[in-house]
C-alpha cells in the first residue's frame, strides 16, 4: 500500500509544481546576488547570504533558510491536506476502504509517503541550489590571492571543511524533515475531520500563522516553548561552533510528540469515522 501511495504521489502535477516552486525561490535569488556581485552585510537578509557569494557551497544553507519560514510549510500543508481529504472529495475513499487493507494501514501508508515526500522536496532543494551556488559563485577550496584556499564559514566565524560542512548540512536537513513531519502530523488530523482538501491545507496554514503570530507576542511566552514553529530554526544552530545542541534536542523532542499526539488523533478519528463520501 506504500507504493500505491507514493506512486500516486508522483504522478500528481502539484506535487512537482510544489517542488519546483521550492527550488525556484532560491534560484532567483542566487541569480540576482550573482549579477550584482554582492551580498547582504553580516547580519542582514537570510542566513548565509553574506558568505554565499565567496562560497557557493553554503547555498543549500541559505536555500533552506529562505524556504523553511513560509513556501516549505506551505507546500506541506497542501500535500498533507489532501492526504485523506482529497480521496473524500475525490469519491474514492469508500472504495479504499473496501479493501481488507483497513484504515491503519492506509493511514500509516499516507503518512509514510508525507514522510517521502518532505524528504525528497528537502534534498531536491539542497542538491539544486548546490549547484547553482558552485556554478554562480565557485566554491571555498578556491586559492585566493594570497595563495590559500578558502574554507566555508560557521555563523560563529570558524573555519569549515567540506567533510565538516556536509555532516552539518545532513543533520540540519534530518532536523527540517523531522520538524516539518511535525506540521504535517497536524494537517493530517485535520484532513480526517474535513471532507475538503482545501479546508483541511488552510486549517494547517491557520495553524502556522498562529504560532508564527503567537512567537511575536511577549504575552505569550508561557506557551512558545509547546509552539509547532518555536524551534523550527534551531538548525542553524549545526552551523555553530561549536554546535549548539539545547534548542536542536528540544526542537527534536517537541516535533516527536506532534508527530504522536496528532497521528494518533487522526487514527482515533479515522478509525471510528464513518465514511460516507
Amino acid at each position: 500500500m506504500i507504493g500505491v501511495e507514493l506512486r500516486k504521489l508522483a504522478l500528481r502535477p502539484r506535487v512537482w509544481v510544489s517542488v519546483l516552486l521550492l527550488c525556484l525561490l532560491p534560484a532567483i535569488v542566487a541569480v540576482f546576488l550573482a549579477t550584482a556581485d554582492f551580498a547582504p552585510p553580516p547580519g542582514q537578509g537570510g542566513a548565509f547570504l553574506s558568505a554565499v557569494v565567496s562560497d557557493g557551497s553554503l547555498y543549500p544553507a541559505a536555500a533552506l533558510a529562505l524556504v523553511l519560514p513560509l513556501f516549505l510549510p506551505i507546500a506541506v500543508a497542501v500535500v498533507a491536506g489532501d492526504s485523506v481529504a482529497g480521496e473524500a472529495s475525490g469519491g474514492t475513499l469508500r472504495y479504499l476502504l473496501a479493501r481488507p487493507a483497513g484504515r491503519t494501514r492506509l493511514l500509516t501508508a499516507k503518512l509514510v509517503a508525507l514522510a517521502v515526500y518532505v524528504t525528497a522536496a528537502i534534498a531536491i532543494v539542497v542538491l539544486t541550489s548546490l549547484v547553482i551556488g558552485i556554478l554562480l559563485f565557485g566554491t571555498g577550496g578556491e586559492v585566493g590571492a594570497g595563495g590559500q584556499a578558502a574554507q566555508a564559514v560557521t555563523l560563529s566565524g570558524t573555519s569549515l571543511s567540506s567533510s565538516s560542512l556536509a555532516l552539518r548540512l545532513l543533520g540540519a536537513v534530518a532536523y527540517i524533515v523531522l520538524s516539518m513531519l511535525g506540521f504535517a502530523a497536524i494537517t493530517m488530523f485535520l484532513s480526517t475531520l474535513a471532507d475538503s482538501a482545501l479546508g483541511a491545507a488552510l486549517g494547517g496554514l491557520a495553524v502556522l500563522i498562529t504560532s508564527s503570530v503567537l512567537e511575536t507576542l511577549d504575552a505569550a511566552a508561557p506557551v512558545k516553548p509547546y509552539l509547532p514553529t518555536h524551534y523550527w530554526l534551531s538548525w542553524l544552530d549545526f552551523f555553530r561552533d561549536p554546535v549548539l545542541w539545547h534548542n536542536i534536542d528540544h526542537g527534536l523532542l517537541l516535533q516527536a510528540g506532534y508527530i504522536v499526539v496528532f497521528f494518533g488523533a487522526a487514527w482515533a478519528n479515522f478509525a471510528t469515522k464513518d465514511v460516507t463520501s
